[in-house]
């Protein structure tokens, strides 16, 4: 008896959803999710055939594909131009519902340019260390020095320290300063609410602590949340199944 092949997508990287992408609105994080992280922001390198694996997807699901990430909107436009329908940035702070759309901002107050500057001294003090600017916020990240983590939190707590405005919030290898109140949550919870994605089963995919709140509110409005690496092994396991997602047919899903 000829051996039958395995199948090029195994079942532990093909968790079914049990909704096909014409009924699903697809929000995914790019960095660690989309991408791998990388020991810089600006290093990330977006893998091959993502772009084409995003664009049937998106064909597929009508246009509503999102992402959802802590990154401006405009390295979204530089990593992956022409590709999501709606770009949520700073963790939802900033979003631009449809191509062309302007970008709407939360009204949120700015981070004091004190702190900007003190940020700026103390990583020159860790070499390795680096500061990550925002609009609204800034990152500071400790990848390539990690014997800065205490030392780079407690300069945040020492800035926050007596004003609720602003939250310090940990993410991978890093700490991020950033307004109170606004999460990833409230970007899947706006885009739910308008074409093409109102309607449809939210599929949210993340893989840090501040995808937590996008995965929370996919959920409750009757979709599926997945986390790497608790649902995928690695972000290349979860591209596999994404792509396996974007081109099966519906009972395979």
């Amino acid at each position: 008896m000829t051996a039958v092949p395995p199948a090029p997508h195994s079942a532990a990287l093909r968790p079914r959803i049990g909704f096909p992408p014409d009924q699903t609105a697809i929000l995914l994080d790019f960095d660690g999710t989309l991408v791998d992280i990388a020991p810089t922001p600006e290093s990330v390198v977006v893998p091959p055939g993502l772009r084409e694996t995003l664009l049937t997807l998106r064909e597929r699901c009508g246009g509503a594909l999102a992402v959802v990430t802590g990154r401006p909107i405009e390295q979204i436009d530089h990593f992956l131009p022409g590709v999501p329908t709606a770009v949520c940035g700073e963790h939802g702070i900033a979003i631009r519902r449809h191509p062309g759309a302007p970008i709407e901002r939360a009204p949120l107050p700015e981070v004091p340019q004190a702190w900007r500057d003190e940020a700026e001294k103390i990583v020159r003090g860790w070499p390795g260390a680096s500061v990550e600017p925002k609009r609204a916020g800034f990152v500071l990240h400790y990848r390539g020095a990690p014997d800065a983590q205490e030392p780079l939190r407690e300069a945040a707590e020492g800035w926050l320290a007596g004003d609720d405005s602003f939250e310090i919030q940990a993410a991978k290898m890093a700490w991020e300063i950033r307004p109170s109140g606004v999460d990833k949550g409230h970007a899947v919870e706006a885009l739910l609410e308008q074409a093409p994605f109102a309607g449809r089963k939210p599929l949210f995919v993340g893989d840090d602590v501040t995808d937590n709140d996008g995965i929370r509110a996919a959920r409750a409005a009757g979709g599926v949340g997945f986390r790497i690496p608790d649902d995928f092994p690695t972000a290349q396991a979860f591209r596999d199944w994404l792509k396996h997602y974007s081109e099966a047919p519906q009972w395979d899903v």
